[in-house]
Parts: structure tokens; C-alpha cells; sequence
């Protein structure tokens, strides 16, 4: 597997906008070509008979039941409300001019 040489740093941290110092760039240097390493292990590895998987641990719904309940009373809300007109919640227009 190839390593990576300090200019091969340099050059993805200047491609990334990353103001790093030289004693920062050596070590991620370090720690590049340490992960690299690990990953040429892993390419050893004999995979052929597992079966390619787009998730290898189950998933389930961690969300709670959407069961209905009573909101808060209007003036509550309104209570906590920076600014309303009526009954509604007035807040910065975000897509252009407010008519």
C-alpha cells in the first residue's frame, strides 16, 4: 500500500482550506499513513463468501408512537412569542420582502 508523503498532506490541507502547522502536518502525516496501513490489512482479508450487506447490524424505529395529545392553549404560546398578530406567531420573513 502506498504511503502518503508530507507533500501529499500539505497539498489535501491546502485543497481543504486547513491552516495547519508543521508540527500538525507531521502528525497527521503519522496518523494518515497509520490508518492506510490498517486498511492494506483489511484488503487481505478473504471476503468471498460473505454476501455484500448495505447495513450489517439490525435497524429498528427508536421514535416514540405518534399518539395525539393536547397542545398548549394559545395564549401560552403567545406568551413566549417575540411578536403575534392575532393568534399567530409573527417571525422574520426568510424568502424575500414581507407585503
Amino acid at each position: 500500500m502506498a504511503t502518503l508523503s508530507r507533500a501529499d498532506v500539505e497539498h489535501v490541507a491546502h485543497l481543504a482550506r486547513l491552516g495547519l502547522s508543521d508540527d500538525e502536518i507531521a502528525l497527521l502525516e503519522g496518523q494518515l499513513n497509520h490508518i492506510l496501513d490498517q486498511y492494506a490489512i483489511l484488503t487481505k482479508l478473504e471476503t468471498d463468501h460473505i454476501a455484500p450487506t448495505a447495513q450489517t447490524i439490525e435497524l429498528e424505529n427508536i421514535l416514540r408512537e405518534d399518539v395525539a395529545r393536547p397542545s398548549l392553549p394559545v395564549e401560552d404560546v403567545l406568551a413566549n412569542a417575540a411578536d403575534h398578530d392575532g393568534d399567530f406567531v409573527v417571525v422574520p420573513a426568510i424568502l424575500g420582502e414581507r407585503d
